[in-house]
């Protein structure tokens, strides 16, 4: 069949390709980018030319909305009549535009973000400064187009007799690309374009003397020189655009935060509530009312505080924390010459100074025509007049209008034109006054031809009339900046004090890593019933803290955990607390084994070291103000040491603080030597290292323990466990001061068959401790360690069970007294 032949195989990809193609480019050029010359994106020009077209301008009366949305939709632009009509009420809304384009009556939004009123309600007209955009357009300044129905015209761009794109800036959003220009100050960008004119080749800098930085109509504090630079450079950069506030004195000791003017394009509404869920949610203590006492008289939010509340304190969090302060990001993408192109402030001024010569030289060529048709018209009336009744025979003595205009040419060889004029004379402009007005018109004529020729043929002349049109403009419509500029991004430090009411409470930790927090009234009602405890779970730490303080814990695989005590779960004494891999998940067989508070007003010196002692005789010293917060601390856990596959953390981590004191190391291995030596040869060495060898171990001998005790402290005690059953207590006394990586001393008696061989060490016995053993007969004996005498060093000390019978020795517990609390608690 015939329309058969008209079918034609293409791949769907290339299908695709082209059609999205084809709508990107007509999203580009004509919906979301501005163009460089008069800053407006499609919809918004045809908003205002309707609006000129139609006679809704600036000295006439206001129009109904609808009716100029109609007109929009119907001759230029065939979409929606929400969208035209969205277009158009952001065109007057004075805190989005520097310098509004509309004049509306009724409601037209709020900054709450509160939508505009119907359209059938609002009325609307040209702001004066409108007229600046479309002037002249009647000119022939620029090109026109068809409309969409190709019944009218309509101008691919406007005049603009100013630089309307970084007046009042723009956002927009279309395929592949967005674009965000702020808004400047109308004086600035005018004495920038005219230094331009002069000075072609003129540096951002020198400009940057001129536009200091974006003037948002809500005003504000604009923070980062730096972040200008890079945007008025390349058309990217970043700024903080900080809200202008003050900090006042009321009765009884109260103050209170006055905010006057907010970021660009911030919902005033969505701020305050977002101001008052901090204070709801007592995410800061000291805030007691957030009002918003906006009213004709202009913006103002006020935060009431509470009594003594940290007012830098609260204001510096409310910066931090909701939009009082954003950032605003320039990515200044435009239309030049049909293409979207990232630009930087030389730019759009080059290419607004390029446009507006060709817009002058337009509409001087337009002038100049009609002047010299006038003229040429003029010349002939006074000539007439020296001829006068010779004329009036002429035409008396034709028989029509066509024969006179005839006669005249070939007669007087008036021209088409002038032959016109004369027949169409009325005979009253033949009077004296008139002829010597035609005289006056002729002079004044042949001055604007001049002048107009000067134009075209000099450019420094052309020059000089851009730069007085744009004075003028300036002079007209400039007002005082808004926005204030401030070279540096202050950095906004929060103190916790503010975040946290501080509290005392206790922090408790289990060897089985259940943790919680408990108020001293918790505490205090339910003594009594015993701390909440897992069977067989024992404390690890019970210690008072303040909420602002933090808590650091050690797993025996060379991880730690950094959590403040104000997020650990509060919960009553008796409550066993949340276990802490629920949050950080933990590797099989890791366990905390140590934790120390670090106090909110510690400061950290290089005298306070974290101890680690591995299985395989590592030894590695760390200041513990290494050991800070850091990145996702609520969801994993950090590197305390670097260990080996195979290496584990021996019985615990020891903390010690030489500030005043020195102390010693003494190191117990399962083949049972000891070996005693001074801390201070083992250097303090970072997070991620290994260490240092600690002692020198034989093949198959590892590191049972290890106890850190003041230097010439003979009298420390220390009890050891062998796997045969026997126990003994010693003093370090025993052992002799060696030094590093030595191999050190036997301290149990080697014996040639079923040798004893240390399984537990206890590194700081008390006489009242107790330790339940379990053997591998499934036997639990109980040791009270003061029933275990005190020994020479080579000896195998006392038999606590009866090997045969028993069995060897397969896990040792010690239990802990909760009674050991602090007498003032």
């Amino acid at each position: 069949m015939a329309f058969e032949q008209d079918i034609k195989e293409i791949m769907m990809e290339d299908i695709m390709g082209d059609r999205f193609g084809r709508y990107s480019k007509y999203i580009i050029q004509d919906r979301a980018l501005p163009d460089i010359r008069d800053g407006l994106k499609p919809v918004q020009r045809r908003i205002l030319y309707a609006m000129y077209v139609s006679g809704n301008t600036s000295e006439k009366q206001f129009r109904k909305s609808a009716k100029t949305v109609g007109n929009v939709i119907g001759n230029y632009h065939p979409h929606g009549d929400s969208s035209v009509y969205e277009a158009m009420v952001r065109l007057s809304q004075e805190w989005k535009m520097r310098e509004p384009l509309i004049e509306m009556h009724g409601n037209n939004g709020s900054m709450d973000g509160d939508p505009a009123a119907a359209m059938r309600y609002t009325e609307a007209r040209l702001a004066k400064i409108s007229s600046e955009l479309v002037g002249d357009i009647d000119s022939d300044t620029v090109d026109f187009i068809l409309n969409f129905d190709d019944t009218d015209e309509e101008p691919m761009v406007l005049p603009a007799r100013y630089p309307n794109l970084l007046v009042n800036g723009t956002t927009g959003i279309s395929a592949g690309y967005a674009t965000d220009i702020p808004p400047h100050n109308l004086g600035e960008v005018i004495d920038a374009t005219v230094h331009l004119i002069d000075n072609p080749e003129a540096t951002i800098k020198q400009l940057m003397k001129y536009v200091k930085g974006p003037d948002f109509p809500t005003g504000g504090i604009i923070q980062g020189k730096a972040g200008l630079e890079s945007a008025y450079k390349t058309g990217r950069g970043k700024v903080v655009v900080r809200s202008v506030t003050k900090i006042e004195s009321l009765r009884g000791g109260k103050q209170q935060i006055i905010i006057n003017e907010i970021p660009y394009e911030v919902n005033k509404a969505l701020l305050v509530k977002r101001m008052d869920e901090i204070r709801l949610n007592r995410k800061i203590e000291g805030i007691s009312e957030v009002r918003d006492e906006t009213d004709r008289e202009g913006l103002q939010i006020v935060v009431e505080l509470k009594k003594d509340a940290n007012a830098e304190g609260i204001l510096n969090y409310l910066f931090k924390n909701t939009d009082l302060q954003v950032n605003y990001h320039f990515n200044m993408i435009a239309i030049d010459e049909l293409r979207p192109q990232q630009v930087g402030l030389a730019q759009i001024l080059s290419a607004y100074i390029t446009f507006q010569q060709e817009v002058i030289i337009r509409r001087t060529r337009f002038n100049l025509r009609k002047a010299e048709a006038r003229l040429h018209i003029v010349d002939a009336l006074i000539r007439v007049v020296s001829i006068l009744d010779e004329v009036i025979a002429l035409i008396r003595n034709s028989s029509d209008k066509k024969d006179a205009k005839n006669n005249l040419m070939e007669t007087y060889q008036f021209s088409e034109t002038q032959a016109e004029a004369i027949v169409s004379l009325q005979l009253y402009r033949l009077t004296n006054t008139d002829i010597v007005s035609l005289q006056n018109e002729k002079l004044d004529l042949n001055e604007q031809v001049a002048s107009y020729n000067s134009i075209l043929n000099n450019d420094m002349t052309l020059r000089m009339v851009m730069k007085n049109e744009l004075m003028a403009i300036k002079k007209k419509y400039a007002t005082p900046r808004l926005s204030s500029l401030e070279a540096e991004i202050e950095e906004i430090k929060i103190e916790t004090e503010v975040l946290i009411p501080d509290e005392e409470v206790f922090v408790v930790l289990t060897q089985e890593g259940y943790y919680k927090r408990t108020t001293f009234r918790s505490f205090a009602a339910t003594e009594a019933s015993g701390l909440g405890l897992r069977e067989g779970d024992q404390p690890l730490l019970i210690e008072k803290a303040s909420t602002l303080d933090a808590i650091v814990m050690f797993t025996n695989k060379g991880s730690y955990l950094h959590l403040p005590i104000h997020e650990l779960p509060e919960l009553k004494w008796k409550e066993m607390g949340h276990h802490i891999s629920q949050t950080i998940p933990f590797a099989a067989g890791e366990e905390i084994v140590n934790a120390r508070i670090v106090k909110h007003e510690e400061s950290l010196t290089d005298k306070q070291t974290v101890i680690f002692i591995t299985k395989e005789g590592m030894i590695k010293r760390t200041l513990l103000s290494e050991y800070q917060t850091y990145r996702g601390y609520k969801r994993k856990k950090a590197v305390a040491i670097k260990l080996k596959t195979d290496d584990d953390i021996v019985q615990n981590i020891h903390f010690s603080d030489e500030t005043e004191k020195q102390y010693e190391v003494l190191f117990i291995t399962n083949g049972g030597f000891s070996l005693r030596y001074l801390l201070e040869e083992v250097t303090p060495t970072g997070i991620r290292t290994s260490g240092v060898k600690a002692i020198n171990l034989r093949a198959d001998d590892y590191v049972v323990g290890a106890t850190i005790f003041e230097v010439d402290d003979d009298k420390h005690p220390l009890l050891i466990m062998t796997q045969r059953g026997n126990a003994k207590r010693f003093r370090t006394g025993e052992i002799s001061r060696l030094g590093r990586a030595k191999r050190g001393l036997m301290l149990i008696k080697e014996l040639k068959t079923n040798p004893h061989r240390i399984v537990y060490m206890d590194s700081n016995p008390d006489s009242q401790d107790l330790y339940t053993i379990k053997t591998t007969r499934g036997k639990v004996k109980e040791l009270i360690s003061k029933n275990v005498p005190f020994t020479p060093r080579y000896t195998n000390g006392t038999s606590i069970l009866v090997e045969s019978e028993d069995g060897h020795i397969h896990a040792i517990k010690k239990l802990y007294p909760i009674s050991q609390l602090d007498a003032e608690s």
